[in-house]
């Protein structure tokens, strides 16, 4: 996730954030905030409370930590008006909004609501570590020429992840335009993609409140990643096409994220998030005049930030299928073209269409 400068001034924060004690903020009545701390540099991530005549629903859930289960349960005891928890809706399935949903779906009986495909992830990747991963992850990063001791930290990062873990046996299905009634609220289903395959976002048109999960943040810019399970995915055009589709909604929408402070700004937030990643686009176009490898395009694409400071194994796997995901975009847009002109070393180079350079 990268800082996206720019679009602050424009943002309105009409709540002061709670802090990551099991405590809450009132977002509109019966719509609870609270926070859950995260041991990583983004330290924190919301998670939301709605009430239903006799329960109530929590969106998302923290890193499976005993910590957070502690908080939970400070928070069911002390914040709900004696009311049960009675039910579970997760945005997607990483770790930090579905992590302790096998913990929450048990401790407190209630079910579980989600995107199929989110599910379908979270159960695929939860299962068992794929005995090809190793196999899979050094093939794909020697064809974007990353140096095999990189390829070799990133493999023992993901071999050492503590938080990928189990899963719930059942789940109830969310589809884009799905109406859930709850208390005197209608909240429609949205589906985003690009950050994950299908999100869940929850959009009450009547009191403009959207429950954004990753797909709009206000500091910060979701990961939009290409992997070796999808090597020619295209996940940026789909993401992209998701800010759009939220650029139209109204002005005034409180926008509840998953990261970050509550704001009002939906408009100039999606058009700087849009045109965050355009300048990205522009710039790999313009480095590729003369052919580089998936490693030295993110070695352009985040200049930045290797300059300011070492990137760990996680950090750089993420930037690395970040920069794919825009050459990807680039590819199918006709833009970039793909050339195996180290084939015996396995790296594919990447270079500006031929009909273009003509014209630079």
């Amino acid at each position: 996730m990268q800082q996206v400068k720019g679009s602050a001034v424009m943002l309105e924060y009409p709540y002061s954030a709670p802090d990551p004690d099991g405590s809450v903020r009132q977002v509109a009545p019966g719509v609870l905030w609270a926070r859950m701390p995260m041991p990583m540099a983004l330290n924190h991530i919301n998670v939301y409370l709605l009430e239903d005549d006799d329960g109530w629903y929590a969106v998302d859930t923290g890193l499976a930590l005993e910590q957070v289960k502690r908080l939970w349960q400070t928070l069911v005891a002390n914040e709900l008006k004696g009311k049960p928890l009675k039910g579970l809706i997760c945005t997607h399935f990483h770790y930090d909004h579905a992590g302790l949903a096998p913990w929450m779906t048990e401790t407190f009986d209630i079910p579980l609501y989600m995107s199929f495909g989110e599910y379908l992830f979270m159960r695929s990747i939860g299962a068992e570590r794929n005995p090809d991963m190793v196999g899979q992850l050094t093939s794909f990063y020697q064809r974007g020429g990353v140096p095999q001791q990189e390829i070799a930290s990133i493999i023992k990062a993901v071999a050492k992840d503590p938080f990928i873990g189990h899963f719930p046996n059942t789940f109830n299905r969310l589809r884009e335009g799905d109406q859930l009634a709850i208390g005197t609220r209608n909240w429609q289903v949205v589906i985003g993609e690009g950050h994950s395959p299908e999100h869940v976002c929850l959009w009450c048109e009547q009191e403009q409140l959207l429950i954004a999960g990753d797909q709009l943040l206000p500091e910060i810019s979701s990961n939009v990643l290409v992997n070796e399970i999808e090597p020619n995915g295209n996940p940026l055009a789909l993401w992209l096409k998701s800010l759009e589709r939220l650029e139209t909604f109204p002005a005034n929408t409180i926008v509840l994220p998953a990261h970050g402070p509550v704001f009002r700004g939906i408009k100039p937030r999606s058009r700087a998030l849009i045109e965050h990643h355009h300048t990205h686009l522009a710039l790999l176009e313009s480095a590729a005049l003369r052919g580089l490898t998936l490693w030295q395009a993110m070695q352009v694409m985040f200049n930045r930030q290797l300059s300011s400071r070492k990137l760990g194994p996680v950090e750089k796997m993420l930037a690395l299928g970040e920069t794919q995901a825009h050459l990807n975009y680039l590819y199918d847009a006709a833009r970039l073209e793909k050339s195996n002109v180290r084939q015996q070393d396995g790296e594919q180079y990447i270079k500006l269409r031929q009909q273009d350079q003509k014209t630079q």
